[in-house]
């Protein structure tokens, strides 16, 4: 059964963390804050910015710090977000003045292995270490592989409720269903987003999909479909996870808000400033940008069928 679409979507723009992680040539940091300070331009009210790791493990987010530091002087008003994979990270966010963090868990065995090093045992022990020692913090599970692993292949909706269950007993506050490697199709979608509402109800649920096999925006309808109103998304559909072969970027956010756009649903980012954003990351990140929009004609002096 599926609900009337949201009447507006609240958007978490990557593209600073998820979007730039895994581009090997040094993105220069002045480049980084002009995208995101231009994102904020275009309307955008959340974002996931960096993350808090080791820089030899993720090299590209070695300036996390001084990007904080950007935001907060210059775009106090943004929800601002970084990912962290521990304790050590959490710490060194809330230093730094981040108060909304997305800690995660996958929910392959394999891939948390692989990801962070550790077994599930271990990383739900350090969430619950994180809630202690960083009261302030909000924090989100953002959960890949729920859609699939790629070393193992299809992960459980048991085992994906079960991490849920236990990550909120220790301290976290939302989740974000993520389709790490982009496998995931609208029916599969509809299921999972639906085991997880009906175990779950009234909490903060959003999704982030990827785009590689094409299904990105269409698994965004069956979302919505289904009373998701938050999605992460991020300039150009660039993006990937270095730890998960094959995998290839982020539904575009230009391209989700075009679709949402043409279906009147509210998302609060101006299309055609957010393109100028996706312009400078074309030519500022040497990276290809597998999106739609950035490189057609937007047909935005036109009046399309809205329902």
């Amino acid at each position: 059964m599926t609900t009337a679409l949201p009447q507006s979507v609240r958007i978490t723009d990557i593209t600073g963390r998820d979007g730039f992680q895994n581009v090997k040539t040094w993105i220069p940091t002045e480049t980084k804050k002009a995208v995101l300070s231009q994102l904020v331009e275009a309307g955008v009210t959340a974002m996931e910015a960096t993350s808090f790791v080791s820089p030899k493990a993720i090299p590209q987010m070695a300036d996390a710090a001084e990007i904080v530091a950007h935001m907060l002087e210059n775009h106090p008003g943004v929800t601002l977000v970084a990912l962290v994979p521990n304790l050590k990270g959490a710490q060194r966010a809330a230093e730094c003045g981040v108060r909304h963090i997305a800690y995660i868990i996958s929910a392959s065995v394999a891939h948390n292995k692989a990801n962070i090093n550790r077994t599930h045992e271990e990383s739900l022990a350090d969430l619950a270490a994180i809630a202690e020692a960083c009261p302030g913090l909000e924090i989100t599970l953002s959960m890949p592989t729920v859609f699939g692993c790629p070393f193992t292949g299809e992960v459980m909706l048991d085992t994906v409720l079960y991490l849920l269950d236990e990550s909120l007993k220790r301290g976290a506050a939302k989740i974000t269903l993520c389709d790490t490697i982009g496998v995931a199709n609208p029916v599969q979608v509809k299921h999972v987003v639906r085991g997880v509402l009906d175990r779950f109800p009234g909490r903060d649920i959003g999704v982030h999909l990827h785009d590689t096999h094409g299904m990105g925006l269409a698994n965004t309808f069956a979302a919505l479909e289904m009373g998701i109103d938050r999605f992460e998304t991020a300039a150009g559909g660039l993006g990937g996870c270095p730890f998960a072969p094959g995998a290839a970027g982020n539904t575009p956010t230009e391209d989700t808000v075009n679709m949402l756009n043409r279906m009147g649903v509210r998302t609060g980012i101006d299309l055609e400033k957010y393109l100028r954003a996706v312009a400078t990351v074309k030519d500022g990140v040497e990276a290809p940008l597998p999106g739609h929009l950035h490189a057609a004609r937007t047909y935005a002096e036109f009046s399309f069928y809205t329902v």
